[in-house]
């Protein structure tokens, strides 16, 4: 797939704000809701922040060779509830999150000096293209639930449930996806590496149309934006917080609970990190395949995998000292690169710096929250799909008339598509885990020689 925008090349700055911009919105929604989804006060905001410097400190291990986003990672959210069981104090529980942040990122820096004297060799050998093809593709399937579900709902809410008309939804997150599809194929110059921006931004002004329609007549099913993030920034008047604000960093919270760290405590968050770990550790490598196939430049050798995990793994901690959540490399900063052909690592720098000071930034975290989740929808749709899409491109260089290549490739299809997940008390194995445990020991049984072959 060629690039635009390869991975050393400069975009001109006010390009690079665009971009910039626009790898943000596909990523910003994933990265505030994990914080909002495990509770107990934690900042999105604060989380944003983290994930910016965590990209940064990404970049920097990987000598700024991998365009890759890192974001608040989903498959920690029990662990990340494990931090707050059993009735301990919140300040406790802060420092729950970051003692299992480092402890999952020490696990990242130990599988990295094992491949840094041991090479790569044995795992392309473990998880050739038979497996990560179909991996990759899971992990696109397995969000198109996520999508479809957005593109249902309405950013107005009573107790979890949107009030909005499903079919206004669907038909402004079709909007969006129809917008953003064809400024990416007949778009020129800005309008074909922006196509999410430009996107995001109609599909946000039909469902403002509607929502001032139905304000006015006070028709909820109308109602698609929730304007009360607006209202919300000058409740108590216009002052200098309406418009800057410092998150509520986690380490300043958690400060209060190490007096009351114990070992038992800690026995708990390893258990509860630890595992998830080595299950994230899969995902990263289907990742890092995924970007590798759309760059074409193989990142496990080049800056090498063991440069790929201590960015993560340090990424990770760093995220979590300043927002409480472990980062990963997000899908849909991937898909954003391979969609848009911007590969520009100058690209991601400006993100992550954009994501710290727009920390900062109550508006635009306002704006952002306001976006419904039917507009975010209509986007992930190409996201989620392009994802999905770029694991089938693997499969197609696989020889699936050999029937070890047809089992292990329809073992982790049909794991993953039908939702396999294992639980061990606070422990996910998540149905991209169990898929690609599956295919890594069907490839492993079936590596050797056939009758036919001998």
């Amino acid at each position: 797939m060629k690039m635009i925008f390869n991975v050393k090349d400069r975009p001109k700055f006010g390009q690079l704000i665009v971009f910039a911009i626009q790898q943000l919105l596909a990523i910003m929604a994933a990265t505030l809701v994990v914080p909002v989804i495990v509770g107990h006060g934690m900042s999105p905001a604060a989380a944003l922040f983290g994930a910016g410097v965590g990209t940064l400190v990404y970049v920097l291990f990987t000598k700024a060779k991998s365009p890759v986003f890192l974001g608040s990672s989903f498959a920690f959210l029990g662990s990340m509830a494990a931090a707050f069981a059993g009735g301990v104090s919140v300040a406790l529980g802060y420092v729950g999150l970051i003692l299992g942040a480092i402890l999952a990122g020490l696990v990242y820096v130990v599988i990295a000096i094992i491949v840094k004297f041991a090479g790569v060799n044995w795992l392309n050998k473990l998880m050739p293209a038979a497996v990560i093809g179909p991996t990759v593709a899971i992990i696109g399937l397995s969000l198109a639930g996520n999508a479809v579900g957005d593109l249902q709902k309405g950013g107005v809410q009573v107790e979890g449930v949107s009030t909005a008309n499903v079919l206004i939804c669907v038909l402004v997150g079709l909007v969006t996806l129809a917008v953003t599809m064809l400024c990416s194929t007949y778009g020129k110059k800005m309008a074909k590496l922006i196509p999410f921006i430009i996107g995001i931004l109609a599909g946000y002004v039909v469902a403002a149309i509607f929502t001032v329609i139905g304000i006015a007549t006070n028709n909820t099913a109308l109602q698609l934006i929730n304007f009360a993030n607006f209202t919300n920034l000058v409740a108590d008047g216009v002052t200098l917080k309406t418009f800057f604000a410092v998150p509520e960093f986690t380490f300043l919270t958690a400060f209060g609970g190490i007096g009351e760290l114990n070992g038992a405590y800690i026995g708990t968050i390893a258990a509860a990190y630890v595992p998830v770990a080595f299950v994230v550790f899969a995902e990263h490598i289907a990742d890092h395949k995924n970007i590798s196939s759309i760059i074409e430049t193989d990142l496990l050798t080049e800056p090498g995998l063991h440069r790929t995990l201590l960015g993560d793994g340090v990424g990770s901690m760093v995220g979590a000292f300043f927002g409480g959540c472990p980062n990963t490399t997000y899908g849909e900063s991937v898909a954003c690169v391979a969609i848009t052909k911007n590969a520009s690592v100058y690209t991601i720098i400006t993100a992550a710096i954009g994501a710290i000071l727009i920390a900062f930034l109550n508006p635009f975290v306002a704006f952002v929250n306001s976006i419904p989740p039917c507009v975010m929808g209509g986007v992930c749709m190409a996201l989620y799909g392009f994802i999905a899409v770029s694991g089938l491109k693997m499969v197609q260089k696989v020889d699936l008339e050999k029937n070890r290549n047809l089992f292990v490739v329809s073992t982790i299809l049909i794991t993953g598509i039908g939702g396999l997940v294992l639980n061990f008390g606070n422990i996910t194995i998540t149905s991209i885990a169990c898929a690609l445990i599956l295919g890594i020991l069907a490839n492993v049984m079936l590596s050797g020689k056939t009758p036919d072959e001998e």
